[in-house]
Order: structure tokens, then sequence, then C-alpha cells
């Protein structure tokens, strides 16, 4: 009998992923933070800082995953002994994200003007204008983060991300308890302490990555120093295949954007969006191991690529998928019997009649959550297996076309319903199952097999 998960497979593939599943845990810790110390300060600027960060993730997402891109490009070359190639792939992944992190802030002088068509309410438009520009200083850093784990990742060096993650995770709580309430003397600086907060540990983060990254052994091995001049031809198939991974993740969060906007302005919108604002927050940490996974996917089939070996790239994504779904299942479980436990993470008793809805309120999104993850874990570990072959314009074309007419125009045509909020979360679960299938159709038409973001031998 044929076993579940080929033993060294397993082995091979969580060798990669544990890391990173720590390392997505660490980033999504500190984003937990983040939202717990500003639960603390107020109800108000937690729903406020949900609806910013999902502003924020559009354009971050397309700077960021484009950088981080650069795995496929490192496992490839990685797969296929070009090694000399490597340094100066990662020198496109840097020049791409300095460029992308510096014209990010021009969004700040809009911020003004978009969140006052967002509709939430004064109060809450003020908390979100002094987020996002705090936050539009972490662009940079954090692309840079992207594009330097990616050269770790590809290689499959991923203890080396778990480094960098902590270093930007332990100065953002440091940070946080610092400028959002003020202590030690420091401006008690509320949501937009938060959004500094993160910004100065990302470059701590950099700081730390750099060291690691422009060791003497790596220019030995893979010219990572030697190579830092601009490489037109390599930059143009960078962005022919980044930009695209990129739009995928920008896309989507625009459209869960949306969602979350609309969430705020259904009857008691306050409460819709703190509750919702929870549940994401909690989802994010269910499903993060799951990216880890899908990223040690991503590496293994570029690899397996590079070497010329198509068939175990495809066994490297079946094994993620049964690796996550086995996991998610039991996160989804409690979250049916113990949503107390997340909910009490985020209590505030500061206003009573809205924690009370909160408290109501978020329990049943939780259970929507529940089932929402699990199509979603399957989602990222096939449509990583794409991205590691290159196959990244399929990817972004169903994150353009799928979530629109199935979670965001639901969500608007029920806004006005008494039960708004759950009957809009109910189509999140239908629109999560329909891009894992479509996802799934396309990876085992087996056409990803023959592609290739390098040139082949």
């Amino acid at each position: 009998m044929k076993p579940f998960i080929n033993s060294q497979r397993l082995k091979t593939l969580l060798s990669i992923a544990w890391p990173l599943i720590i390392a997505n845990s660490f980033w999504n810790l500190q984003l937990t933070i983040d939202r717990i110390f500003l639960g603390a300060y107020s109800t108000e600027s937690l729903g406020a800082a949900m609806t910013v960060m999902g502003v924020f993730w559009v354009p971050m997402a397309l700077l960021q995953q484009t950088a981080s891109y650069v795995t496929t490009f490192v496992a490839q070359y990685f797969g296929a002994q070009k090694k000399s190639q490597i340094g100066s792939s990662v020198w496109q992944a840097f020049y791409v994200s300095i460029v992308g992190g510096v014209a990010f802030l021009g969004l700040n002088f809009f911020t003004d003007d978009f969140f006052q068509l967002v509709g939430h309410s004064p109060v809450v438009q003020d908390l979100e204008v002094k987020y996002f520009n705090a936050l539009g200083y972490s662009a940079l850093p954090i692309a840079l983060m992207g594009a330097i784990s990616g050269f770790f990742t590809g290689l499959g060096q991923t203890k080396k991300v778990i480094g960098i993650n902590f270093v930007a995770l332990l100065f953002n709580v440091i940070f946080d308890y610092l400028f959002i309430f003020g202590n030690f003397d420091f401006p008690a600086l509320g949501i937009a302490g938060a959004g500094y907060a993160t910004s100065l540990s990302s470059y701590c983060g950099v700081i730390y990555g750099c060291y690691l990254i422009f060791n003497q052994k790596y220019e030995t091995e893979y010219a990572i120093r030697s190579s830092r001049g601009v490489n037109f031809d390599l930059l143009k198939q960078f962005l022919k295949y980044g930009l695209p991974s990129g739009m995928q993740w920008a896309l989507e969060g625009l459209a869960f954007t949306v969602f979350l906007i609309l969430m705020g302005r259904v009857p008691n919108g306050e409460s819709a969006l703190a509750s919702s604002s929870i549940a994401v927050t909690i989802m994010m940490l269910a499903i993060l191991p799951s990216l880890g996974v899908a990223q040690a996917v991503l590496t293994l089939v570029g690899q397996k690529l590079g070497e010329k070996k198509p068939d175990q790239a495809e066994d490297y994504a079946w094994d993620g998928v049964k690796v996550s779904a086995l996991y998610i299942s039991l996160m989804g479980l409690s979250f049916y019997l113990v949503p107390e436990f997340y909910l009490s993470w985020f209590k505030n008793d500061q206003n009573f009649l809205l924690w009370e809805q909160v408290s109501k309120l978020t329990p049943e999104i939780l259970k929507i959550v529940a089932i929402f993850v699990l199509f979603d874990s399957i989602y990222l570990n096939i449509s990583f297996a794409l991205k590691g072959a290159g196959d990244t314009r399929f990817v972004s074309l169903v994150a353009l076309i799928i979530p629109w007419p199935f979670m965001v125009l639901p969500a608007y045509l029920f806004m006005a319903h008494e039960n708004a909020v759950i009957i809009s979360w109910r189509f999140v679960i239908l629109y999560c199952l329909l891009v894992a299938g479509i996802i799934a159709w396309r990876f085992t038409q087996g056409k990803w097999k023959q592609m290739s973001v390098i040139e082949m031998d």
C-alpha cells in the first residue's frame, strides 16, 4: 500500500518549512502584538488598524512579493548548478526594493482624501490616516527583508530567515511599548506609534539580514557582493515573472480590503469592523504555518525543475497540500470549540457596549473562518508550486477575476441586511473554494513542468 506521504520527502519538506513556519509566525505575532497593544489603547484603534493594514498591504504586497520572488530564481539557479548567477539576481531584487520603497512614500500625500472616501466615522478616519502615514516608512525595509529572506529560502537555508524575523519582532515589541503608550518619557503617539514601531523594527531586521548575506562565504559561492551592478536583461526577466507574483498578492489584498471596508459600513459598522479585524488576525495566525509549507514547496519545485526532475517537483507540491490540510483542520476545530480563548486576547472594557457586540459576533465569524482556511491552505500550496515553476501570470489572472463577483459583490449587495456580516463572510468560503479548484485544475494540466524563469541548457 502506498504511504500517505513519503517519509524522505516529508523530512526534506519539513526541514525547509519549519524555519519558515517560525519566521512567518514571528511576522504574524508582530502584527498580533500591534493589535493587542492597540486594542488595549482603544477598540476604535483596533478596527482602524485592520482597515489600514488591508489598504497598506495592497501596494506593499506588490512590492514585497515582487522582491521576494527572487526565491524562485535562486532555487532554479541552485538546482541547475548555475550558482554564479545567484548574486546578480539578488541585487536586481534589491534595486526593485529600493526604488519601490522610496516611491511608496508618495502615497502619504493622498491618505486624507482616500480614507474620507472609505466613509468610516470621523474618529476612525483620523486614526486610519495617522497609522498609514507612519507605516509608509516601513515599505523599503520590508521589501529588502523579503529579498534577503528570498535568497536564503531559495538555497533551502531557511534557518537564517528565523533570525531576521526575530530581530524585527523583538524591536517591534520594544518600540510598541515605548511609542504607543509613551512609556519611559517617550511621546505617547497611539496608533501612529504602532506604525513607527513597525518601520524602525523592520530596519533592524534589514541590518541583521545584511550582516548575514554579505558574509565572505556567500561571496565565494554566489558572488553576492561582486555582482551588485544593474543587469538589465536579468532585471527584465525578474520583473516579467516577479511582478505577476506580486500582483497576485496585491489583487487579493485589494479585494479583501474592499470587503473589510464594506464590513465597516454595514449596520453597527464599528463592531462589524472590529470583529472582522479580530477574525482576520486569528486567521492569519492559523494560516501562516501553511504559508511556510507553501514557501518550502516553491523552493523545492524551483530546485527540482532546475535539476530537470519535474515529477519530483509534483510530488513535493502534493505533499505540501497534505501536510497543510492536516494541520489546518486541527486549527479550524479549535475555532469551533474555544472561540472565547482567541477573543480574550483583544478584550477591552472602555466601550462596554461596543465590546459586548464584538464578543457576540466574532465567534460566529470564526466558525466560518474554520472552513475558509482549509481551502486557503490548498490554494496556497498549489499556487506557490506554480510560481516556483514561473506560472505567475495565470495565478495573478485568477486573483484578478474571481474575488470580485464571488466575495466583494455579495458583500456590497447584502450590506443593508441585518445579518450582513455573517452572510458576507459565508461568501468568502465560496470564493476560496473556487480559486482552490481552479488552481488545482491548472496544476494537474502539467504545463508548468516545461516552464522555467532561467535559461536552461
